[in-house]
């Protein structure tokens, strides 16, 4: 009887993953990244919006608290708290404290962070792109026109 290490059972874990599968951890990977908090924070701290010079995309850049606060328009502090702190857990951002006074706090995508904010640039242009085209088929879909 062979028995496997801890190395080799995540390693065949990880050729298991099947979001399709409700055990899955990769579904649970996908209700986070899928959060509106989540992608606003990816977009801010890769360097989408109006803030980076261009019409939609800049340089990943670092960012303080108050300053994603005030980029992503009606989050709560403690929506905005959870979700850098998930962020961090997931690898996806760093937190860097610096010793100043007052204390300086800033947030920036890690590379992990960066190839996950390609994708989410390319959903939220999609979005912005075809905004107009699902309200209007929201609008006949209400109103029962065909």
């Amino acid at each position: 009887m062979s028995t496997t290490t801890a190395a080799q059972e995540r390693a065949q874990a990880k050729v298991e993953y099947e979001a399709f599968l409700a055990t899955c951890p990769s579904r649970r990977l996908l209700d986070r990244i899928s959060d509106k908090w989540v992608t606003l924070v990816l977009a801010a701290l890769g360097g989408d919006g109006p803030h980076s010079g261009q019409d939609c995309v800049g340089e990943p850049r670092r960012m303080r608290y108050s300053e994603l606060s005030r980029r992503l328009a009606g989050v709560s502090q403690k929506m905005l708290t959870q979700t850098l702190r998930s962020l961090e857990r997931d690898g996806l951002l760093t937190r860097t404290v610096t010793p100043t006074v007052p204390v300086t706090v800033t947030y920036e995508l890690t590379d992990l962070g960066i190839s996950l904010h390609a994708v989410m640039r390319g959903i939220k242009g999609w979005a912005e792109a075809h905004m107009d085209e699902v309200l209007a088929n929201r609008e006949q879909y209400d109103t029962g026109v065909d």
